[in-house]
């Protein structure tokens, strides 16, 4: 039986029964998670929110890790089995405070959901240098699953869902010049890279800690209406994706295949709750189930590029990781 998902061995549809109009409320039906803790990071806004609400009601203590406490504290209003913590991704010192704050409650972490990113911005770098959606998408989720390591083996039966994107087809993992330095800036690049590698760590995530009975999982959340997600983008660049005719109108294909929040969420609530999934980790996600290859993927799927998928790229990507964020992950 094949026991790693490195170039796509176990990447096949499951036939969970769900498609891509499948909500939050149908995946979570019958599902008791009384007594789990799940951290969801931006979890108080678009898909994050709705991945919080679905969690929580389902009777989950959700910590919500998000940068803007006055605008979470909104957001988050009247939302039970719910704790907010101030975390910045991007900010590693940030971070660190906030998973040694959550260790120090010595409570297990069941379920962890990297949902934080951001998308379409100009080149920005943190304090380290590095560009803003490798730090954000990529490397802060890297640091926080490895600190938080000691807390998801004390589950004795925990995943880690990192949210990705199809946007991981723009572009492989570029180990060459991954910030930006010696090439020209292209946003698009840049975020198809940083879920690349997203997808990447996921894999090698769920192929070392396994032993310890963790799983890991990537997911493509569809392409929603009423996010954040673009808000710094420009008119220019909707239009040269496709989305857009030149009169700055949406194309009535596009908007025929958004999806509304709660069908967004599905697939992140999915791959955290499943029972589908209890023998199976380190595969990238769609629509509320596995997704096929993307050579494979018929219409109305997009599926996951094997470079997402290689097995020599993951581990290489671990190692960049680690020195990139000076944290070494350990499984001990």
């Amino acid at each position: 039986m094949r026991q790693h998902n490195y170039q796509g061995a176990l990447q096949q549809p499951l036939g969970s029964g769900f498609n891509t109009t499948t909500t939050t409320n149908e995946v979570i039906a019958g599902i008791d998670l009384r007594g789990k803790n799940i951290i969801v990071t931006g979890g108080n806004t678009g898909i994050g929110l709705e991945t919080t609400k679905t969690l929580a009601n389902a009777g989950a203590t959700v910590i919500v890790a998000a940068r803007d406490i006055e605008k979470a504290t909104k957001n988050l209003d009247g939302i039970n089995n719910v704790e907010l913590e101030v975390m910045d991704i991007m900010n590693p010192d940030s971070v660190a405070a906030f998973a040694e704050k959550f260790l120090t409650s010595n409570r297990p972490l069941h379920v962890l959901i990297n949902n934080a990113g951001i998308m379409w911005v100009p080149l920005r770098r943190d304090s380290r240098g590095f560009e803003s959606q490798l730090a954000t998408n990529y490397l802060g989720q890297f640091q926080l699953t490895a600190m938080l390591f000691p807390a998801l083996k004390k589950a004795n039966g925990a995943r880690v869902i990192n949210v990705s994107s199809l946007g991981h087809q723009m572009a492989p993992f570029n180990f060459e010049d991954p910030n930006f330095l010696h090439r020209e800036y292209e946003t698009l690049q840049a975020y198809g890279q940083s879920k690349t590698a997203s997808n990447l760590f996921a894999m090698e995530l769920d192929n070392r800690a396994k032993a310890f009975n963790i799983r890991a999982y990537s997911l493509h959340p569809g392409s929603i209406g009423g996010t954040e997600l673009g808000r710094e983008a420009s008119l220019e660049l909707f239009q040269k994706m496709g989305f857009l005719d030149e009169n700055g109108a949406m194309l009535p294909e596009v908007a025929a295949r958004l999806k509304t929040i709660p069908q967004g969420a599905a697939t992140t609530v999915w791959c955290a709750t499943s029972p589908l999934l209890d023998t199976i980790g380190g595969v990238y996600c769609e629509d509320a189930d596995v997704a096929p290859l993307a050579n494979e993927a018929s219409v109305g799927s997009y599926g996951v590029e094997l470079y997402s998928l290689d097995e020599s790229n993951a581990k290489k990507l671990w190692d960049l990781s680690e020195q990139l964020t000076g944290i070494t992950f350990s499984m001990l």
